[in-house]
């Protein structure tokens, strides 16, 4: 059977999600639009449109599709939240009676369907990486305090991401525990702002983002979210992210070759940052939209004044490299 796809030009506003966790906006219109379009209430779809969709699609027209379509793949029987797509679109894996699809829709701030489109759902195989086998140091030579790291919520707010689920945020703190030297207002104030952050292995350089400003202390940059980024792929195909990086840091380039210990760029303030740190992780593939977090294990650190080997850090931990 010939099935005929519905597409939809679509108007948005780009943003890019550091986590893939469905919006609560997302769920509640991707519930609307599977219960008119079961009931075949295709009015209603229509006026879940935003304007500009309603300039781009007629209601007669949009009848039209949802209708062909209905008969060419039948009643959804499920669905299933999956990931977002080309920045905005909440993707489902999404069952009908004649087919798999996934099922694509956009929202604009008030909360209409500004773009929406199915295709025939693909299931990609990406590699299953439980640990890093590859040896690592830490991403620094200073004494830094692990605030986020572990398997658990309380320990780590990342498990519910599906990419960052292990990763970690290092600062660095005085013996009082603070994070900044006076008031914190500023980022030279923090003990992390300029600091060289380096490579924990030999790899590649497959991503190279830099020239986002820095925030002010407080304050975050939700346009794009990891800011000034480096991705380093390991000879084992491990990713190992690194973000928040200063503005213009970053000492290397895309496709370079590093060593273990090279500078990487500097620490910073950038993207869904409220304080100079260095959010780091270790994913299965390069694209955070569809990757699967990798339990990180370094080689041989110090945690606090004892030695320990082949071990992942968890949230309060003083940690520093041995040698």
């Amino acid at each position: 059977m010939r099935i005929t796809f519905l597409f939809v030009i679509y108007i948005f506003t780009t943003s890019l999600s550091f986590a893939q966790t469905e919006k609560v906006t997302d769920k509640k219109i991707s519930e609307d639009f599977e219960q008119k379009f079961n009931s075949g209430n295709f009015n209603g779809i229509f006026d879940l449109f935003s304007i500009e969709m309603k300039n781009t699609l007629s209601k007669n027209d949009t009848n039209e599709y949802l209708s062909t379509l209905k008969k060419q793949t039948g009643q959804i029987q499920n669905r299933e939240f999956n990931k977002y797509v080309k920045g905005t679109f909440a993707s489902y894996i999404t069952k009908f009676e004649y087919g798999v699809f996934s099922l694509h829709i956009s929202t604009d701030n008030q909360s209409k369907i500004n773009g929406l489109f199915i295709e025939p759902f693909v299931e990609v195989i990406l590699p299953k990486i439980e640990r890093n086998t590859t040896k690592l140091v830490l991403p620094f030579k200073d004494k830094w305090t692990v605030t986020w790291g572990g398997d658990t919520a309380e320990l780590n707010y990342h498990v519910e991401s599906k990419a960052q689920k292990n990763a970690f945020d290092f600062v660095i703190t005085d013996k009082n525990g603070k994070s900044y030297k006076t008031n914190g207002k500023t980022n030279e104030d923090y003990y992390a702002f300029g600091k060289k952050l380096i490579a924990p292995c030999d790899g590649k350089i497959v991503l190279a983002v830099d020239g986002i400003e820095d925030n002010i202390p407080g304050e975050i940059n939700p346009i794009y979210i990891p800011g000034n980024t480096v991705i380093l792929k390991t000879i084992n195909n491990e990713y190992l992210f690194f973000a928040h990086f200063k503005q213009n840091s970053i000492e290397v380039k895309l496709g370079q070759e590093v060593k273990k210990g090279e500078v990487l760029g500097l620490s910073g303030n950038s993207g869904n940052s409220s304080e100079p740190h260095l959010h780091f992780h270790i994913q299965n593939v390069k694209d955070m939209n569809v990757a699967t977090g990798v339990k990180c294990y370094f080689e041989e650190i110090l945690v606090e004044k004892e030695i320990k080997k082949d071990y992942s850090p968890i949230k309060g931990d003083k940690i520093k490299q041995v040698k």
